[in-house]
This record gives C-alpha cells, structure tokens and sequence, in this order.
C-alpha cells in the first residue's frame, strides 16, 4: 500500500522505534505530572477536612458544655480532640473526634500552643485561647486556627511563621477560600 507525500511516494509502513520512544516517553511525563498534581490535591484535601474537623471539635465542646449545664473540657492530641487525660474536669465526651478520620493514607502534623485541657465554661463559652498550625506531607500550604476569649475561634487562615516553631497569632492571614 503507498500513499503520496509531498508529490512523493511514501511506504505506510507505521512507527519507527524512535518515533514510538519519543511518544511513550511524552506520555510517562504527562502520566507523572498528573500523579504529582493529585498527590498535591490529596495532601491539600487531608488539610482542609482537619482544618474543618478542628473547628467542629470546638463547637461540639461548646454545644456539649451547653447541654451538660456544667463545665467540660477537651484536649488536643496529635491524633484529635479527646477527653481530657488529667484533672478534675470532665471531658466533652460528644466533641471527640480524630481530625483525620474519612480521608485515607497521608498524616496532619499539629502544632499548638494550647493548654493541656480547653475548657468550656456551662454556658458554652471559651475559657482558653491559642494558635494552632496544621501541616500535611505533600503540600506546602500551611492552615492556622486562632482562638481568644471567649467566643472561640477568631481566625482561620493561612500560617505564614517559621515552621516548627512556637505558632504565633500574628503568622496567621485570613484566607478567602475557607
């Protein structure tokens, strides 16, 4: 079978081996690109849900002291919030929760300068503020939670400070997007 090129006869004869190396090594560049851009979608998703689950953990705390008539607290542990380990204040039992939990292989790192118990006054109000910074492999973007006295969460943003150091208020920009 021939076919005309140009004004010239040419064998349809396929690919050559160059020409097949050339494409197969195009396509393991784009299939890469997208792997490395989903890694970083899924790192930025596992930030978000602990950025909002830490937020809820909060809210729950306040909604249970509320509901309980009396004080209770919460501490915050790598994994999420949890009753407290020590003390005479009773935990916010409903308000635990991993801050992780529905979204699979990947780790939030958390940096606070929390005490060891939050606590939430019977009437649902905040009784201790701080900063907390969250990290996950495979994104650079850093989210921070500011808390003040005594309506609780006063910011959520982006931490711009110096990583693993002591989180600081003043590090964390206001985001849009959340």
């Amino acid at each position: 079978m021939t076919r005309r090129f140009n004004g010239s006869r040419v064998a349809a004869q396929g690919f050559s081996l160059t020409e097949l190396l050339v494409g197969v090594s195009v396509l393991l560049v784009m299939a890469g690109l997208a792997i490395q851009a989903g890694g970083e979608s899924m790192a930025r998703q596992r930030l978000e849900v602990a950025t909002r689950r830490l937020v809820l953990g909060i809210e729950r705390g306040r909604a249970e002291a509320e509901r309980l008539g009396r004080p209770c607290g919460l501490s915050l542990a790598p994994g999420g919030w949890q009753a407290p380990s020590s003390g005479s204040l009773i935990g916010c039992e409903r308000a635990a929760m991993a801050l992780g939990e529905g979204v699979e292989n990947g780790s939030i790192e958390l940096n606070h300068n929390l005490p060891d118990t939050l606590r939430f006054s019977s009437n649902g109000l905040v009784l201790d503020g701080g900063t907390v910074v969250l990290t996950s492999a495979g994104t650079e973007l850093r989210r921070c939670l500011v808390m003040a006295l005594p309506l609780g969460v006063v910011r959520l943003g982006r931490y711009g400070g110096a990583a693993g150091g002591r989180p600081d208020s003043t590090a964390c920009s206001p985001d849009p997007t959340l």
